[in-house]
């Protein structure tokens, strides 16, 4: 089962990849459960450290992915398991305290443990002492005993979902959850089996069925890893694991450790017997034994023998309560049998067909051929690695494969691009029934966010409200705005609307108010005409001037100047030399009594109110060379200096 643990180290609870890119650290679930951190994550939920606020108590959300999510049968009995989970109460079980739905989010509410998995434990130590071992495992047993009572079966049963407390308490975790994505089938829609092989009963693994007898099937095979360090079968995939659970007997510990008790092998082959009915009827039958064990085990277990050394003479049979009808062989029993190499007594009776025995033996034969078939390459396949790629491209990839392919809700995510596989449902590189269904999770990008509505706003307002929506200020320039006020937002760069990536700068562009137009060297005549046409209100004084007669020599107020409506401008005008103005073709600059030769005089096209580019190209088609100054930015020319006629090559400036 890919749901991870709520918990990780002990006083270590250090929080995993809490990205920004995890859109529920820092939200508050519900109106209720402030997400603090992301602490695991699986392949069918996530696990969140958060603070219920109405109580002020610090839980555990475990919220289930999208995919789940909106799965309407799987919502409707993961509500009905947690109902019933929330109803178990025991000292022994991670109590569930509320289950709820918050848009496309479900999850529970559970106690927070600080601690460790056991394992943690069994990374960090390897195989444990038998009695502590032991005293591991019968708080485990006593809360799947309670589970089972309440006519509840855990499915799941693993050394990642029993906790170690800080102070001394064992606690098992995640009660019904398998049950709520299996819904009465072995395989989710993806065609992964539900469980841990590992730990998976015979049963569950040929026909998905699960009881009270498969729990303490993986009670068994995880009290064998405690005590020997490692899991009773080592194979290369999780296929040939699940195999052997079907067609091999998991074997004594003390095959591995022969310092093992043998109450305690007995406890382990009693607990993992192939057959169910030759298990204990469930946890609280096991649990009486495995204390009975445990009363009988020495304080002083002494060192344990070297390699090689002689095992420990055989216990006594042991009797599990709730079975009175199965005696449990002993170690002395397993060792002497027929699949040990040893001729049982029986071999030398007198032959004789025993037809249940031969009828038995035939289904058993049908049973492997049909096992062989199940576990066969041919019958599994191995998600594609379609990460990065294009999502129609990564369908068609694993259509041709074989598999059924299904397009999931687009997420965003800051390194994937648009329309890339971000993630798939199952992963890549898992084992899945051929043909099962593939989900593909494609990538929407980057948060993108739309540039809000600044305009009008004075620069603190704007910086601020940028900053509400994810986004910040960049550089600030003015410009001049005869209609919107001085050191208001006159508009952005990206345009307000524009969507851009989370964080992005924005450029504010701020109103330096209304400036006096700059019409010095303008004929007086048409600046009075565009002052009067801008609301303000020119008077004209004349004064001698070498400057050509009739255009602005000065202007007050300024050029530039901060102005406001309808100001009063005082123009002064040239009008020219005392001794009268000549045109520079008109002069005779040498003194020789002659004007300049070769000054032939071409009319000047008048280009006012034309589109500049189409009036200086007039301009130049004419002979003139063009200087072009902005003064409205209307687009159009406002102003043309000189008019009239003179020698080709003259420099005409034009406005607009």
């Amino acid at each position: 089962m890919c749901l991870p643990s709520a918990w990780q180290t002990a006083r270590k609870l250090t929080p995993v990849d809490t990205t920004v890119a995890d859109p529920l650290v820092g939200r508050l679930l519900d109106g209720r459960y402030r997400v603090e951190s992301r602490v695991a994550r699986g392949g069918m939920a996530a696990v969140y450290l958060a603070l219920d606020i109405r109580l002020d108590r610090t839980v555990a959300l475990k919220v289930m992915h999208r995919n789940l999510a909106e799965d309407p049968d799987f919502v409707r009995r993961f509500i009905g398991e947690a109902k019933s989970v929330a109803s178990l109460s025991h000292p022994n079980v991670v109590h569930v305290f509320d289950q709820g739905t918050d848009g496309e989010h479900v999850y529970l509410s559970m106690e927070y443990v600080p601690g460790r998995t056991l394992r943690d434990v069994l990374r960090e130590r390897g195989r444990l002492p038998a009695r502590e071992a032991l005293e591991i495992v019968i708080p485990v047993l006593a809360a799947l005993g309670a589970a089972h009572q309440a006519g509840m079966v855990h499915r799941d049963v693993k050394p990642e979902n029993v906790l170690l407390t800080d102070d001394g308490r064992v606690k098992v975790v995640d009660f019904g959850l398998a049950r709520a994505i299996e819904g009465g089938n072995h395989h989710t829609r993806t065609g992964v089996m539900i469980g841990t092989i590992a730990y998976m009963s015979p049963e569950q693994v040929t026909a998905g069925l699960a009881d009270a007898r498969s729990d303490v099937y993986a009670a068994g095979v995880m009290l064998f890893e405690l005590l020997t360090g490692q899991q009773p079968y080592q194979a290369e995939t999780p296929m040939s694991v699940a195999y052997r659970h079907v067609h091999d007997r998991v074997p004594a510990p003390s095959t591995l450790v022969p310092s093992t008790p043998p109450q305690l092998d007995t406890l382990v082959l009693c607990a993992t017997d192939r057959d169910p009915a030759g298990r204990p009827a469930d946890a609280t039958a096991l649990l009486v034994a495995a204390v009975d064990a445990h009363r009988t085990l020495p304080r002083d277990m002494g060192p344990e023998p070297p390699p090689g050394a002689m095992a420990p003479a055989p216990a006594r049979p042991l009797r599990m309560p709730a079975a009175d009808h199965t005696l449990v062989q002993s170690r002395t029993e397993m060792l002497t049998s027929p699949a040990a190499g040893t001729v049982a007594p029986a071999a030398r009776r007198g032959f004789r067909v025993n037809w249940f025995i031969v009828a038995l033996s035939l289904v058993m034969v049908a049973g492997m051929v049909a096992s062989g078939w199940w576990f066969s390459e041919g019958r599994y396949s191995q998600v594609p690695d379609l990460l990065g790629m294009n999502v129609e491209l990564a369908k068609s990839t694993a259509e041709k494969q074989g598999f059924t392919v299904k397009v999931g809700n687009a997420e965003h995510d800051d390194k994937v691009a648009e329309d890339r596989v971000l993630r798939t449902d199952p992963e890549s590189g898992r084992d899945v029934v051929s043909g099962a269904v593939i989900t593909l999770i494609p990538s929407s990008g980057p948060v993108k966010i739309a540039v809000p509505n600044v305009v009008n706003l004075a620069e603190a307002e704007a910086r601020a409200k940028l900053s509400e929506a994810g986004l910040s200020a960049g550089a600030v320039s003015r410009v001049p705005s005869d209609t919107v006020q001085r050191g208001l937002v006159l508009r952005t760069d990206p345009q307000v609307g524009t969507k851009v990536r989370e964080s992005s700068k924005v450029r504010l562009v701020l109103s330096a108010g209304q400036l006096m137009p700059d019409v010095g060297e303008m004929m007086c005549d048409q600046a009075d005409a565009f002052l009067k046409q801008k609301g303000y209100a020119p008077t004209v004084v004349q004064q001698v001037d070498n400057a050509q007669p009739g255009t602005v020599i000065a202007q007050n107020p300024a050029a530039r100047a901060e102005v406001t409506a309808g100001q009063a401008v005082q123009l002064t005008c040239s009008k020219g030399p005392d001794t009268g103005f000549k045109w520079p073709w008109e002069r005779d600059d040498d003194g020789d009594g002659n004007v300049q030769p070769g000054q032939t005089l071409v009319p000047i096209p008048d280009v006012r109110f034309k589109r500049v580019q189409d009036a200086a190209r007039e301009l130049k088609a004419a002979g003139f060379q063009v200087r072009v100054r902005r003064i409205a930015g209307s687009g159009a020319v406002v102003a043309e200096n000189p008019l009239g006629q003179a020698p080709a090559g003259t420099r005409i400036t034009i406005w607009h």
